[in-house]
């Protein structure tokens, strides 16, 4: 009967990765809304509807994370490094709009066994009738969205937090430059 056993629970966890949903792994820049929106769809809805979802967000404005980005793309078959670029299990998204998030969702449930698949499309509906209600009843998903971050020579995390200042003065300083850029060009027409 021991023997019995022992061979189920090993057999049980032998097949226990066909439950579990295909973890993703989205590679954003801090300044583009499509990545926000994708970001936003992930933290916000995927994570609660897949209870053993695991997402991994990667900060392509990171030079530590610039290889990696680059080899992803390369892995993809994408010729443009634009973002968001989301990796869900074997299967590669670029770009984000709402009409995606059903192929994410098959991408998704690709390894997921029925009863999984059941849980999820439960989740889904308790989300529709009321998002913010099941979304605190769940709040410990929040936790399966972790930031990579990588550490410098000197064992220091090289993460740098984005600000919304940060950003404005990018779009100022483009500002002043298409401003000069454009007298310069009037100035010559004149002469």
């Amino acid at each position: 009967m021991k023997k019995a056993t022992l061979f189920g629970a090993i057999a049980g966890a032998m097949f226990v990765g066909t439950a579990l949903a295909a973890d993703i792994t989205i590679y954003y820049s801090p300044s583009c809304p499509h990545c926000h929106h994708a970001r936003e769809f992930i933290s916000q809805t995927l994570v609660y509807e897949y209870p053993n979802l695991s997402v991994t967000t990667v900060d392509v404005t990171d030079v530590a994370n610039r290889d990696e980005f680059l080899a992803t793309l390369k892995k993809c078959e994408y010729e443009s490094g634009g973002v968001p670029v989301m990796v869900v299990g074997e299967h590669c998204f670029q770009g984000y709009s709402s009409s995606l998030d059903d192929s994410i969702r098959t991408a998704i449930e690709v390894d997921m066994d029925d009863a999984a698949k059941a849980i999820a499309a439960e989740n889904r509906k308790a989300m529709e009738s009321d998002a913010d209600a099941f979304r605190s009843a769940n709040a410990n998903r929040s936790s399966a969205i972790v930031e990579r971050v990588t550490e410098n020579s000197e064992g220091v995390n090289s993460k740098k937090k984005v600000t919304k200042a940060d950003a404005n003065w990018f779009y100022y300083g483009l500002f002043v430059v298409l401003i000069v850029s454009l007298a310069l060009v009037l100035r010559r027409k004149k002469k």
